[in-house]
């Protein structure tokens, strides 16, 4: 076994990974360097493997030359000779078509082959196109390996979109729940990987510093930001027939506006967690048909540069529509009918080919009364945040005001920062190692129920059925390199609000 560096986490189960996709980016990039992370933690057991399954014609030794170039390239810069021979030794291939049931039997003799504990314990990952993840599902299930016997379990796990609307969530929610059980179905999202964002449930119940003023008496509005710098790059295809709105409202930022807005949960068991964050997207507003036009803004980028780099116009970009109407850059207002949140804002962006890669949180507090500061010259106050940082640094700010030192009464907003680096040694991750971890010992608390998934689309529904009705209606272009559209700005100008800047300048 190797070594441990995690402390108090113990081995997973003897258990064998099936990757459907496995020769595909997301295996290479992402999965197989978090395995080789979770193997160099001590945290995978001895009795490991993993299949590789897909169409592509592959040997068992051709899979183990592609993985072992993969983590070449994205686990790291210092690999670990017997780590790496370690975690090559447990791969094979199986070539096959997924429609076809002889793929299955034929994975379900490779599963009982490596059973080396007298159990087959089995995880399915489906790193495919989402139009396969419920023929899939089926396919194993007619295999007979979503219920395995003689004790051992059976899990599955699914990439995110989760649909792409209400109608066809639901519909994907019921063939999956018809083979495998709400407790075997892990539905990832890699942002619940990130160790900020579950760092949110630390700072806010085991602070009450933080706690007793995380209300609407307290607190004036809620912005959320993932931004990114890139533009869509190789994606276009999927890019152009999915869009910003479907691609990460329904679940990362979501995801992130349900930590936030979230009860304190009984205790931090997965079932206790998960209810609480259903609850908050539950009590999201579900707006009419008027008000996506009020409450949401679409943008495109047009050509531009990102740090002095040509960036060419959306419409130019590979298998995009030179006409194309789907947005790059979505905004929205929300509100979220509790007591907790009434009448509080919840901002929300994200959009490609913006000024810099940035994801945060802020937390914007109620100004104090100036009434004691009525005799001197201070006529305004800098604004009170809780910033919390998720990329490119992990970490939180305070921003609030205080005295410049003299004889006379002047403030000046100041910032005491946290960062994760200075108190913590980071380990190589991709954000997927503990996600993968939880799966194999069963612990889905970062993990969406199918009740979230649902929850989301109802309120995503009414922005898809507006602009679906008029697409062109309401699109509006932006820079490649800037903050985003003007109408994103006049969302919040009419609340008497205003954005922070995805790229703050540099303090004087």
């Amino acid at each position: 076994m190797l070594r441990h560096s995690r402390e108090g986490a113990r081995p997973a189960d003897p258990c064998t990974l099936a990757i459907f996709g496995a020769s595909g980016d997301l295996t290479q990039r992402l999965l197989m360097p978090a395995l080789y992370h979770l193997a160099s933690a001590g945290l995978l057991p001895d009795d490991f493997a993993v299949v590789g399954v897909a169409r592509a014609p592959m040997s068992d030794a051709q899979f183990r030359a592609h993985i072992g170039g993969a983590l070449r390239k994205f686990a790291g810069a210092k690999l670990d000779p017997a780590t790496r021979e370690w975690l090559l030794g447990r791969l094979s291939y199986l070539r096959g078509d997924f429609d076809e049931a002889e793929t299955f039997d034929r994975l379900g003799a490779a599963l009982a082959r490596r059973d080396r504990a007298g159990r087959s314990n089995a995880l399915f990952y489906l790193a495919t196109p989402p139009t396969l993840f419920a023929p899939l599902a089926e396919q194993i299930g007619r295999a007979g390996l979503a219920k395995p016997a003689h004790g051992a379990w059976s899990r599955l796990i699914v990439e995110k979109p989760f649909g792409a609307d209400l109608e066809s969530a639901r519909e994907l929610n019921r063939r999956i729940r018809a083979v495998f059980a709400e407790d075997q179905t892990y539905r990832i999202d890699h942002f619940l990987g990130k160790e900020t964002v579950q760092n949110i449930l630390a700072l806010r119940f085991a602070n009450n510093l933080f706690e007793s003023l995380w209300n609407r008496d307290r607190i004036d509005s809620v912005q959320i930001t993932v931004a990114e710098a890139v533009d869509v790059a190789g994606r276009g295809r999927f890019y152009d027939a999915t869009g910003a709105l479907r691609d990460m409202v329904p679940n990362h930022l979501f995801q992130l506006l349900s930590l936030i807005g979230m009860e304190p949960p009984a205790c931090f068991a997965a079932d206790a967690v998960r209810a609480e964050k259903t609850k908050v997207l539950q009590a999201v507003r579900a707006y009419d048909r008027a008000a996506p036009f009020t409450c949401g803004v679409r943008g495109q980028y047009r050509a531009g540069k990102i740090d002095g780099k040509a960036v060419v116009a959306y419409r130019r970009a590979p298998d995009v529509a030179r006409t194309s109407p789907t947005e790059t850059y979505v905004a929205l207002k929300l509100l979220i009918d509790t007591w907790r949140w009434a009448g509080v804002p919840f901002y929300l962006r994200t959009g490609k080919a913006l000024k810099a890669r940035r994801t945060e949180i802020a937390i914007k507090f109620r100004e104090a009364p100036l009434a004691i500061f009525r005799d001197t010259p201070v006529d305004r106050l800098a604004q009170n945040f809780v910033i919390i940082g998720i990329a490119p640094e992990e970490g939180i700010s305070l921003e609030f005001n205080a005295k410049v030192p003299g004889p006379h009464i002047y403030l000046r907003g100041v910032d005491m920062d946290f960062r994760y680096k200075d108190y913590f040694a980071a380990e190589p991750n991709t954000g997927y190692e503990t996600l993968i971890y939880d799966c194999m010992i069963g612990d889905q608390i970062l993990f969406q129920h199918a009740e979230d998934v649902e929850a989301a689309w109802r309120v995503v529904q009414p922005f898809l059925d507006c602009w679906r009705r008029d697409r062109a209606k309401g699109l509006d272009f932006y820079p490649a390199g800037s903050d985003g559209p003007k109408a994103a700005e006049q969302l919040l100008a009419r609340d008497h609000r205003q954005w922070r800047p995805i790229a703050p300048e540099p303090a004087p």
